[in-house]
């Protein structure tokens, strides 16, 4: 049975129905409240849990795509008012979303709860290292086109492969080495970036030559692995949670706007006391003086080059710093908490967001479908493009996710993912 897995696997939609005994990420909303009859009392045993939290990750899942739209085929953020800053609002943080949701994603094929053991959990570890593959190939192939889009999905792949021995951990110890990564590999990162030749990879290291090749995936690249990665461990401790008690959202969503504001307001604080500190970025070669001011939330200013120190005292969502990490984690638990929470609290909310969860239960096939879209569209320069590009993207895949999932349970892509992954079926 195919989980949730973020971009490479799909759930059911909310409007479909699944068997008793199939995993949580399948069934359907409409099961929440069990009929009542003489021969089922309602008693602790046979009153199921809310399954909703998991539609909601698909809600939350489905608003990443449609940020991810935002950033690429949206409006320049830099144009300002109210629609330059809402564009701004996706940029990087849509991603590191996506990223927090992969944790999901390796929770639920592994094991949500408790980890699979023995056959079961050899197949699921396959499971993941095919899709990881298939993904790797997939992300690497859609580089290669040549669109303007920084594809994200060959750096997915390797996240699933570097946070895999991990599947077994509990939400304490997964917790705890999120956050010294975050700690500690941004600081890693720069100083390798420091130590790389000043041309670049070369060699087995660099291939493919148009794609991203190990050291771009790692390192060098729009969402380099050394400083992703703690996305994704902090999205497998959140799986392991009890995400039906009211107690355990609200903490969450407390740390979550806690991060938040640790990440973005320390980098404020950060880049006004320490001197010199706004005028060292700007001599950097990137930004002026009043945009360089908003480094602390936002990538109009640029991106911090290496040339100083001060870049690690940014917050923008592709600075690649401890205070990013912190600011764009405590985005993703926001976000997702909010989904749980709008879902289970107001029914209606659900049906009015099934278009949009179901683009989140194939978001695969929206992430693809987009940059084949940007492709046939010869759009060469992102973001820039006027508003109605955006609204037409995001219209066309909620109409075809509407349509594809009265018919079938999973996107097109999602099964022929799932066909890929058969063969881990085999081992025993």
């Amino acid at each position: 049975m195919t989980q949730n897995a973020d971009l490479t696997a799909a759930e059911t939609p909310a409007t479909t129905t699944a068997p008793a005994d199939a995993p949580e990420s399948l069934k359907p909303q409409e099961t929440l409240k069990p009929q009542k009859t003489p021969e089922t009392p309602e008693t602790p045993e046979t009153v199921r849990p809310s399954t909703g939290r998991l539609i909601g990750v698909d809600l939350a899942r489905g608003l990443a795509v449609f940020g991810m739209y935002a950033a690429h085929v949206g409006p320049d953020p830099s144009q300002g008012g109210v629609v330059g800053h809402v564009m701004e609002l996706a940029h990087g943080r849509a991603s590191a979303l996506f990223a927090f949701l992969a944790g999901f994603s390796v929770m639920l094929i592994t094991g949500r709860r408790t980890p699979k053991t023995g056959r079961a959990g050899r197949q699921a570890v396959a499971k993941v290292v095919i899709r990881a593959l298939v993904l790797l190939a997939l992300g690497t192939a859609l580089t290669m086109t040549g669109t303007p889009v920084e594809v994200i999905l060959a750096f997915y792949g390797l996240y699933f492969l570097l946070v895999l021995p991990l599947y077994r951990l509990s939400a304490h110890p997964l917790a705890i080495i999120a956050a010294v990564s975050a700690l500690v590999l941004p600081q890693v990162l720069y100083g390798v970036q420091h130590a790389l030749p000043e041309d670049g990879a070369s060699g087995l290291w660099a291939w493919p030559a148009d794609a991203d090749g190990i050291v771009s995936l790692l390192f060098t690249g729009s969402y380099p692995a050394l400083t992703w990665i703690p996305f994704v461990i902090a999205g497998m401790a959140v799986a392991r949670l009890d995400l039906t008690a009211t107690v355990v959202r609200a903490r969450l969503a407390i740390t979550g706007v806690g991060l938040a504001v640790l990440g973005y307001g320390g980098s404020f604080l950060a880049l006004r006391l320490f001197p010199g500190a706004l005028k060292a970025l700007a001599e950097s070669g990137w930004g002026d003086g009043a945009s360089v001011a908003s480094a602390w939330w936002s990538d109009t200013w640029g991106y911090p080059t290496g040339t100083t120190p001060y870049g690690l005292l940014v917050a923008s969502p592709h600075s690649e710093t401890t205070l990013s990490i912190l600011a764009n984690t405590g985005v993703a638990l926001a976000v997702l908490v909010g989904c749980l929470a709008a879902v289970d609290a107001f029914p209606r909310c659900g049906r009015l967001a099934r278009p949009v969860i179901a683009v989140g239960s194939m978001s695969l096939t929206a992430y693809v479908f987009h940059v084949v879209g940007i492709r046939l569209l010869g759009i060469e320069e992102l973001p820039g493009s006027p508003l109605h590009v955006l609204l037409g993207f995001i219209v066309a895949v909620t109409v075809l996710a509407a349509l594809w999932s009265r018919h079938f349970r999973r996107g097109p892509l999602e099964w022929l993912l799932g066909k890929a992954t058969k063969p881990a079926e085999l081992i025993r």
